[in-house]
């Protein structure tokens, strides 16, 4: 047994399913997962001292790539001074400062802990001000593991076959209701159905947990036409797109201005970390101003802002990266998608920007329905071909591919060439 079958045969006595979270579990794929020991720019060594090119980046946050040095001196520094005080420090003000003058749809934000607890709050925070109860989703966006948004997610939850989740009582979602992605006509007739009801839509402004499903042109246009028409909140969950597609998320990458906005790991540069904000008078009713409720010992961790602020300030400094970006995954998902077309193979490729996904299947992937289409058996064989060819990808047909700097035109020319290779052996 190799070093990472052992650690994953002690690993299922002690923790579900071997894995701390199920996005990490290759049981899709029939084998153990990789057990990883560290990293270093684009590249992941697993405790078999096995060298992987990385396409998770830590589901999103490595946008300059792993142990960026910048970043590793600011956390050391923090640690000097203690890893936790659950008291208000100096970082946090100057983060939240940095943020709010920098991204024009934010004018308070509150650190949390994690996506999950962004995406939940913002909810709590939208039904506060609003007075109303309803929320839409779309099938296929996965807003963190909350009790009322676990209808029709995706992500994990897809990739193990379960559609929602056992240990939720029927209460808890009966105020959610659920759209269809890129079909605003379909959130049109829940906000007709449900007329004065609906505190807010909550969107991934490009569908990342689906795998990737870019919104069509017009449609994010109009969820906001249509929250204004209905007088209900327009959220974007950016806990993938913040600060990935443009240093002001999605919304400065489409022009569109949000209510609330979450973010996730991405400004804790992979820590711990998670955030939400908007417009003053929404967040003006977070406790302890007003009467929306909630807390947190660990939010605004001071090493965890310690790596996000150098981060956030890095990328705001060097906002050429973003095209840079563009430019990689132009190369890097443009040239896979020639290679399907090459070899006439009947698969999906879709893509914006850093962020992409193939699909096994013959149909258009715009939405839930039609990502469900992929073939999964297929996917398992093509990425155990790239493993063996030493790329790492997310161990599931659902997940994006991310791109860093890190990556570097000589490994996106030797990752082609794995994916042509991968794909040949289908």
């Amino acid at each position: 047994m190799t070093k990472s079958e052992q650690l994953f045969e002690r690993a299922v006595k002690r923790i579900p399913g071997g894995v701390n979270s199920p996005v990490r579990s290759y049981g899709a794929i029939g084998e153990a997962p990789r057990f990883i020991e560290k990293a270093d720019k684009c590249y992941i060594y697993d405790v078999d001292g096995n060298r992987y090119v990385d396409y998770i980046d830590s589901w999103g946050p490595m946008i300059l790539g792993h142990n960026f040095p910048a970043i590793r001196e600011s956390v050391i520094k923090a640690c000097e001074n203690g890893l936790s005080f659950g008291c208000a420090t100096g970082i946090e003000v100057e983060i939240a400062e940095f943020i709010c003058e920098h991204i024009p749809h934010v004018d308070m934000i509150r650190m949390v802990n994690s996506g999950t607890e962004a995406v939940m709050s913002a909810i709590r925070a939208a039904r506060g001000f609003t007075g109303k109860d309803k929320i839409i989703k779309f099938a296929g966006c996965y807003h963190g593991h909350s009790d009322c948004l676990l209808v029709s997610a995706g992500s994990g939850v897809m990739a193990s076959g379960i559609p929602d989740s056992a240990g939720v009582p029927k209460g808890c979602t009966q105020d959610t209701m659920t759209a269809t992605y890129n079909d605003a006509a379909s959130v049109e007739a829940l906000l007709k159905q449900e007329e004065g009801n609906v505190a807010a839509v909550i969107v991934e402004a490009v569908g990342a947990n689906m795998g990737v499903v870019p919104p069509k042109p017009g449609f994010l246009k109009r969820l906001r036409q249509l929250c204004d028409e209905h007088n209900c909140l327009l959220i974007f969950d950016e806990v993938i797109t913040g600060f990935r597609l443009a240093f002001g998320g999605a919304a400065e990458y489409f022009g569109i201005r949000p209510d609330l906005v979450t973010y996730g790991k991405i400004i804790g540069a992979g820590m711990p970390v998670g955030a939400y904000g908007g417009r003053k008078e929404i967040m003006d009713l977070i406790s302890p101003c007003g009467p929306v409720y909630q807390a947190g010992t660990l939010s605004g961790n001071p090493v965890a802002m310690a790596a996000g602020f150098t981060q956030l300030k890095y990328l705001y400094e060097h906002q050429e990266i973003y095209k840079e970006l563009a430019v990689k995954g132009e190369k890097l998902y443009g040239g896979l998608k020639k290679i399907v077309e090459e070899k006439g193979l009947p698969y999906q490729v879709n893509y914006d920007s850093s962020l992409a996904s193939i699909f096994f299947t013959d149909q258009e992937v715009k939405d839930y329905v039609s990502a469900k289409t992929s073939n999964l058996d297929l996917f398992a064989k093509y990425f155990k071909g790239m493993l063996k060819r030493g790329i790492h990808l997310a161990p599931s047909q659902f997940e994006a591919m991310f791109l860093s700097t890190a990556h570097t035109d000589e490994v996106i020319d030797e990752t082609l060439e794995a994916m042509r290779g991968a794909l040949g052996e289908l």
